[in-house]
């Protein structure tokens, strides 16, 4: 009762939604325009962007897969497997019993990976009669460049249901369009899993926006509950980090319902469509443990067990709740990570350990020479965010109207909480200052996302966007508004719908238009051409002198062009959630440390291999400092000193070889015995190993 009191009073006093009158058919009309024309204009603005940075329409075939980096070619390559398969049927069995991405193995990709998105969308392009003027990549570039504007939209929708007001939404999508540069990297990452992914997390977000609005009717509240569970379904399909991020979710959630913002029926709903949707995704891929082993699955459960039986939490005064509090979240945490831990004990899962070993090295909790953290570690994309990143946001003016807004809501939200906590509201005092519940969400969503962005950079993709929205949300809200008017005391209705939806709007949109228009013309007038002689000369002569039968070793990233373009069959490949190919890829990399050549071909032939190629550019790796190169990586993995000038562990020592990598490539006859030099150009080596035995056994660093 005193949450549908509070949810009265938020509608009369933060979000008046008003009755629909007749001018708001053409009002709403203009505003739904706008949102399509500005998704419209993201999506034509990257797809541009493609086009003139590589000249995509006029280079050959070749060169257009090897545009698609590291894991992008590995998963474009099986929208093409399904494309050349005889059939569907023949196609997804093929993926179902795949013996090229890992040799010596067959795999389940459906299982492994996360391609349901390839297999659709090839399919959809077999039914559709689009073959004849629309060719298989161009379908699939612009079907990611399509989402762009789907996900644009989302943004806009969500600030218009926090402001009531589309201008806010018209905003939200110029700031989002001229901070490209932090908001999306689709133009050149195409396939990356959060490309597919992140326009229906966007979505979510404004369903569950709808979802939690005050006063809501049953029949909107159960379409906003099935498009919630439609688009977290699609969200979880698309991308392998979907349990991290649903985790985040069931934080935001679990703290608005411990400070009474939600209603305890939403909150159950909306845990049961995680876990419904989490559950699926298990089933449609083939029943991946990994899923079952999630912390998000884990804390969910939890949280609705103890809630069942805790019957009590939320009665007494301030003192006596926040002593509830404190037990309920220490019970949750404690059955969430013993549900974890026995999950993962009874399936024996340890496909995601490497994800902790990263985050246990990142907090600092312990020096770790672990090969797979460390890769991680020195990766630019999982270090901390960069400060030039707060500069942009600057320059395009979304940064301070987001700390603003974030700071006075962040300040009403202690306040209103201590409020609920202290039984206030169930004695019907009736106060000032209150907040919707879906505003509480976004508040909170913000604050986490933001937290999550500033420790790993390639996570504020997450962030950058919602940050766009809630800072139009901050200039366009009557809340902030009517806080800041009423701390002024001048706090009148028709004073803050004449400052939000005509002068901060039009004086806020205008400026950024007129300046960075041109900025934007610019850009897209820019022209580029691909050029990449070394890798095209490379997969040309895969293509036309090895065998179909053939199984390469080399890096991770160039391993993924050649599946794309030859189809040859691979040692290892960048989908790194399995252990086993995590060891394996270890063992393949030991062409670049320092090792005896009868270890490395024992080694290569053990993963199957019949090819190695060796790259210059990382073997003569200069892009990293020293501690973070891949040869120093393996050499303290190996207990090795590392190269240059540094200091180095005390208990390592000197490697009894030199560097696989350096000396093979002197014709010294201890290699030539084994490898034979068959093709090299400016920037790779390729050597055929000699016929010895396979074995299976692995080597001891």
């Amino acid at each position: 009762e005193a949450l549908c009191q509070r949810d009265k009073r938020a509608k009369s006093v933060l979000g008046t939604q008003g009755d629909w009158t007749w001018w708001m058919v053409p009002w709403t009309a203009a505003g739904a325009t706008v949102a399509v024309a500005l998704g419209l204009l993201s999506c034509i603005y990257v797809a541009t962007l493609h086009e003139n940075d590589l000249w995509f329409s006029n280079i050959k075939e070749v060169e257009r897969e090897i545009s698609f980096r590291t894991e992008c070619g590995l998963y474009y390559s099986y929208y093409k497997q399904m494309l050349r398969a005889p059939s569907i049927q023949e196609g997804l069995l093929q993926l179902i019993q795949d013996n090229v991405t890992e040799s010596k193995r067959t795999i389940n990709i459906l299982q492994r990976m996360n391609i349901y998105q390839e297999v659709f969308l090839s399919i959809l392009y077999r039914l559709l009669p689009v073959q004849e003027y629309l060719e298989p990549i161009y379908f699939y570039i612009y079907t990611v460049f399509a989402l762009q504007a789907v996900y644009v939209i989302a943004l806009y929708i969500t600030s218009w249901l926090l402001s009531d007001s589309w201008l806010a939404g018209a905003l939200a999508a110029v700031w989002y369009i001229i901070n490209r540069v932090d908001t999306t990297r689709v133009e050149f990452t195409i396939s990356l899993r959060e490309n597919w992914s992140l326009p229906f997390f966007a979505l979510q977000v404004a369903s569950i926006t709808y979802y939690l609005r005050p006063q809501l009717k049953p029949l909107p509240q159960k379409v906003a509950l099935w498009l919630t569970f439609l688009s977290t379904l699609w969200f979880c399909l698309t991308w392998q980090f979907n349990q991290f991020i649903l985790l985040i979710q069931a934080l935001v959630v679990f703290a608005l319902d411990c400070l009474d913002f939600i209603e305890p029926r939403k909150v159950t709903l909306l845990y049961l469509v995680q876990v419904c949707s989490l559950l699926l995704v298990w089933l449609l891929q083939f029943c991946n443990t990994m899923i079952l082993g999630s912390l998000a699955l884990s804390f969910i459960i939890s949280v609705l067990f103890v809630k069942h039986f805790q019957t009590k939490l939320k009665t007494g005064g301030l003192m006596v709740r926040m002593g509830k509090l404190c037990v309920h979240v220490l019970l949750v945490l404690v059955m969430t990570f013993t549900i974890n831990y026995l999950t993962k004990k009874v399936l024996q899962l340890s496909s995601d350990e490497h994800i902790y070993k990263f985050i246990k090295a990142k907090l600092g909790l312990g020096l770790t020479r672990d090969f797979d953290a460390k890769l991680y570690l020195c990766e630019e994309a999982f270090g901390l965010l960069p400060l030039d990143t707060f500069e942009r946001l600057t320059t395009t003016l979304v940064l301070y109207p987001y700390l603003c807004a974030l700071a006075i809501l962040l300040v009403v939200l202690v306040a209103i909480s201590l409020v609920h906590l202290s039984g206030a509201q169930s004695e019907g005092v009736e106060h000032r200052i209150h907040m919707r519940p879906d505003v509480a969400y976004n508040l909170l969503h913000t604050v986490l996302f933001g937290l999550l962005a500033l420790s790993t950079m390639r996570m504020k993709y997450l962030w950058t966007g919602h940050m766009c929205m809630f800072a139009a949300y901050g200039v366009c809200g009557r809340e902030l508004w009517g806080i800041c008017l009423g701390a002024l005391r001048c706090n009148t209705q028709t004073k803050v719908q004449i400052i939000t939806c005509s002068g901060v709007t039009c004086v806020m949109i205008y400026p950024l238009c007129s300046e960075f228009w041109p900025k934007i013309k610019e850009e897209v007038s820019e022209l580029r051409e691909f050029y990449d002689p070394d890798t095209v000369e490379l997969m040309t002569w895969i293509s036309s002198k090895t065998p179909s039968t053939a199984v390469f070793a080399g890096s991770m990233q160039l391993l993924a062009g050649i599946k794309l373009c030859t189809g040859r069959a691979l040692t290892n490949h960048p989908h790194y959630e399995d252990r086993a190919l995590r060891e394996r890829t270890q063992q393949v990399y030991q062409i670049y440390a320092r090792r005896a050549p009868e270890d490395v071909h024992r080694a290569l032939r053990a993963a199957g291999a019949d090819y190695v190629i060796l790259e210059d550019s990382i073997c003569y790796e200069r892009r990293h400092g020293r501690g973070c190169r891949l040869r120093d990586l393996l050499d303290v993995a190996n207990g090795h000193i590392m190269d240059g000038p540094g200091e180095n562990d005390p208990d390592l020592i000197p490697a009894p070889h030199p560097r696989f990598c350096t000396e093979i490539k002197m014709d010294n006859p201890a290699y030539s015995r084994l490898f034979t030099r068959v093709f090299r150009n400016k920037t790779f080596h390729v050597y055929k190993l000699k016929k010895g035995k396979k074995t299976g056994k692995k080597v001891n660093p």
